[in-house]
């Protein structure tokens, strides 16, 4: 028996397979295939457009596959989401729809686009989010590009951002969120109904939740003299107790911890300082909660 997970083709693309690298799996993609081999016997793996995932995860022609919450919504797909992954191409954090308008106009609020032209590649999710506040505009679909079409091919664009540095880039201005998104495991409702697809993508979600969890932190270990410890301890950051053992050396402790990458620079001299001896940082891959 074989999963059926499509990976999404573009932006997504090297995020989430250098994702799976992490959980433990690894992906091989060709330029001449979109069936890219994976070292698990138990998946197929096949590289869908996150525009079209949902509608073939729905269908039934995947059993799952990644996707962004946007285009599941956009869809208006029935399928099951079995983790949120909060992680995108740049930032592995949330993106958002935003409706922006250049800053030249006079557009202040959705209400002043009553009758204009609205550029999006998310043509349904920016029809309903017009209609809750009783807006009527006609919604253009953008092939690309949609950055550079205010002000002579459209009055203003929803558009997909992280950091907002491309509106900027092009003078536009945010009027207000559309919709917030991120990555989703999404299943199809009769695979997820089955059990031994069910377990596999249990399986697979708590991998990924792992190697996630484990982004931007290492591990750090030492080596304490008793005498040490409450002055090595308190250099350490207070949100997590380490982890504490004995040497065979009965005056010497082993300790052990994870903390975020970023402070490890800082921390490492005071620790040193404070007596810690053998400091070993090493990277990590997965933390499974």
């Amino acid at each position: 028996m074989k999963l059926k997970l499509g990976i999404p083709k573009g932006s997504l693309e090297n995020a989430t397979i250098d994702l799976f690298r992490r959980a433990g799996f690894n992906i091989t993609t060709s330029s001449r295939s979109y069936f890219p081999s994976i070292d698990d016997p138990e998946i197929e793996c096949m590289l869908i457009r996150a525009q079209e995932m949902a509608r073939y995860v729905e269908d039934g022609i995947l059993d799952a596959g990644l996707t962004g919450r946007d285009w599941v919504l956009e869809n208006n797909a029935n399928v099951h989401v079995v983790a949120d992954l909060i992680y995108a191409k740049q930032s592995f954090g949330r993106v958002r729809w935003v409706l922006a308008a250049p800053e030249s106009s006079p557009f202040q609020t959705v209400k002043d686009l009553q009758g204009k032209i609205i550029a999006t590649e998310l043509v349904g999710a920016t029809t309903r989010y017009l209609a809750s506040h009783g807006v009527t505009a006609k919604v253009e679909f953008s092939w690309g590009a949609t950055e550079v079409k205010p002000p002579v091919l459209a009055d203003a664009i929803v558009e997909v951002t992280e950091t907002g540095s491309s509106l900027r880039a092009n003078n536009l201005r945010i009027l207000d969120t559309v919709l917030e998104s991120n990555t989703q495991l999404v299943a199809n409702n009769s695979s997820w109904a089955e059990e031994w697809k069910h377990q596999k993508l249990e399986d697979i979600k708590m991998l990924l939740e792992g190697a996630i969890n484990a982004l931007g932190k290492v591990g750090l270990m030492m080596n304490v003299r008793k005498q040490d410890l409450d002055t090595v301890l308190a250099v350490l950051p207070a949100l997590k107790n380490p982890t504490i053992s004995h040497l065979s050396d009965q005056e010497w402790l082993a300790v052990n911890t994870i903390l975020e990458e970023s402070t490890v620079r800082v921390i490492i001299p005071r620790l040193k300082k404070a007596g810690a001896q053998g400091i070993v940082e090493y990277p990590l891959n997965k933390i499974v909660m």
